[in-house]
């Protein structure tokens, strides 16, 4: 038996759909359903808006790589995103945005996908995000705020609070109400 070859940022360009490279693998995701994709599009749009208006940063939707530099994982696509740093043009972004979510799709839930989520929250917290957003359509907690200067501690935002990613993307408010179509 031979040992299997590790995955490398270039195998990764050759994917179709979103996937991400962790522990040398590509992890390959089905694509979300209705409500979580209209969630994601409402924040990307959301943060377009503030984009327009501050002319500060970028916003970013389903599917965008951010190719980074863990030991263990080399690649995130949230399903939205708030990044500062320098264009790439036709490449993946270089590092973590300032600001990723997560929005639940069906398979993301119990306690296997629990200890996933919060895995990956570190890994963004590890390569320079600020804030992530863990958004459940299900849960009257509708977005819990993770933040890296107390990542055990979130702010939860229910249906009809103004959510928030301070300090990532300042001032910048979304309703959670927002997030169902």
């Amino acid at each position: 038996m031979s040992p299997k070859t590790r995955a490398t940022i270039e195998d990764l360009y050759k994917v179709e759909g979103k996937a991400e490279l962790v522990d040398g693998e590509i992890v390959e995701m089905p694509p979300s359903g209705d409500d979580p994709g209209y969630a994601s599009g409402e924040i990307f749009a959301n943060l377009r808006d503030y984009v327009r208006h501050t002319q500060r940063g970028r916003a970013y939707g389903d599917g965008v790589g951010f190719h980074v530099h863990l030991p263990h994982r080399e690649a995130f696509s949230p399903d939205a995103a708030y990044h500062t740093g320098q264009r790439t043009g036709m490449r993946f972004l270089e590092g973590s945005p300032v600001f990723a979510v997560e929005v639940r799709s069906a398979n993301d839930y119990g306690p296997t996908a629990e200890r996933a989520m919060k895995a990956k929250r570190d890994d963004y917290f590890a390569c320079g995000a600020l804030v992530v957003w863990d958004v459940d359509l299900l849960s009257e907690d509708v977005v819990k705020v993770y933040r890296a200067s107390d990542p055990e501690n979130p702010t939860i935002f229910r249906r009809g609070d103004l959510a928030e990613a301070e300090p990532a993307v300042p001032g910048w408010r979304m309703a959670v109400n927002d997030l169902f179509g």
